[in-house]
């Protein structure tokens, strides 16, 4: 199977708690601390040139922000996101996973009807034409005699 797959599974409050607090961390880290050092240089020139108003945490994220747009806008190299799909699965990791299922399955007994089920349906699926014919009209058959 693949290794490379990044699977996040939240369950329950503890695992909601979690994930709000790792996405506050990112924030302050990213956002907030950025801003907070950008007030506090904004506001040491502003000690120093009488003009300029000293500014709050707000506006040194504001800052921030202003700072990342330009830098973004105006770099030489370009940004490129790239979204794509997923790739499917070969046809070794596909029996990899039916394998892991079976053994799963084994210990479920709803899990064993409904496997029982797919494979007579695959079974059925796979049988020529000719004989599905047969089938059916035997079963019609069946029926108009009862």
């Amino acid at each position: 199977m693949k290794k490379n797959l990044n699977v996040i599974q939240i369950r329950g409050i503890k695992g909601l708690f979690v994930a709000g607090m790792v996405v506050i961390c990112l924030t302050a880290g990213f956002i907030v601390f950025p801003g907070w050092v950008w007030m506090n240089l904004w506001n040491l020139a502003a000690s120093y040139i009488s003009d300029l108003p000293s500014i709050g945490l707000v506006q040194g994220i504001l800052l921030w922000g202003i700072i990342l747009a330009a830098y973004f806008t105006f770099r030489k190299e370009k940004v490129v996101v790239c979204l794509r799909s997923p790739k499917g699965l070969s046809e070794d990791e596909l029996k990899t996973v039916f394998a892991d299922i079976k053994k799963q399955a084994q210990e479920d007994p709803v899990l064993q009807a409904m496997m029982k089920a797919r494979e007579a349906e695959l079974k059925l699926d796979s049988q020529p034409s000719e004989f599905k014919k047969v089938d059916s009209e035997e079963e019609n058959t069946e029926t108009r005699k009862s």
